[in-house]
């Protein structure tokens, strides 16, 4: 989301060149490839349509700084605005043991790396992370996630002979994490093509 928000922007932002003030005929342009790029990510156009309400606020009748560009000045609206709607700060997970998080997603949207990097990360805060395997629809992303647990010595729940009933895999997972000591349990879910 954020290289093809940049990449649109940066195209855009070139016609704020020379412009003293920012207003909303200047400024229109800009917002409406925003909110482009932000429902292409899949984001709510409600959300989409709050955001950019609130960076056309900000930067309605601000002057532009002498030291940067009308097109610097919007990004770094646009950034801080951003950063306030994704929250601000770092935010610790929850402690619970044992910690259950799911991680879903689109098809090549990087769940199986992303669920390993989250064991990874865990495991190093002195946790016992286990992966389970719970696409039904990508025998290649089971494979992908079991090679992933094997390579970080991680526990990791699979059951190929289930792969068309999706149901029972996340509790059989769980009921595996209570026998193995482990402290988190990782699901990674996937998404059925829409083919089947």
């Amino acid at each position: 989301m954020f290289e093809s928000l940049t990449e649109k922007l940066s195209k855009t932002l070139r016609n704020l060149r020379g412009v003293g003030k920012l207003s909303e005929d200047n400024i229109s342009e800009a917002l409406a490839e925003v909110r482009k790029a932000l429902l292409s990510a899949d984001v709510h156009f409600k959300t989409a349509r709050e955001f950019v309400d609130e960076v056309k606020q900000a930067c309605l009748g601000q002057e532009v700084l002498k030291s940067v560009s009308p097109g610097q000045q919007v990004v770094k609206i646009i950034n801080d605005e951003l950063v306030k709607l994704l929250g601000e700060g770092t935010t610790e997970l929850r402690q619970d043991s044992p910690l259950r998080v799911l991680v879903v997603g689109l098809h090549g949207a990087g769940k199986t790396t992303t669920s390993a990097k989250l064991a990874k990360r865990m495991a190093k805060n002195g946790r016992k992370p286990m992966l389970v395997a719970c696409d039904v629809y990508r025998p290649a992303a089971i494979d992908q996630l079991e090679f992933l647990a094997k390579q970080e010595d991680f526990k990791c729940y699979l059951d190929r002979a289930k792969q068309r009933c999706s149901v029972p895999l996340p509790a059989l997972g769980w009921e595996e994490s209570k026998t193995n000591g482990s402290d988190v349990v990782i699901f990674r879910y996937g998404r059925q093509a829409s083919n089947r």
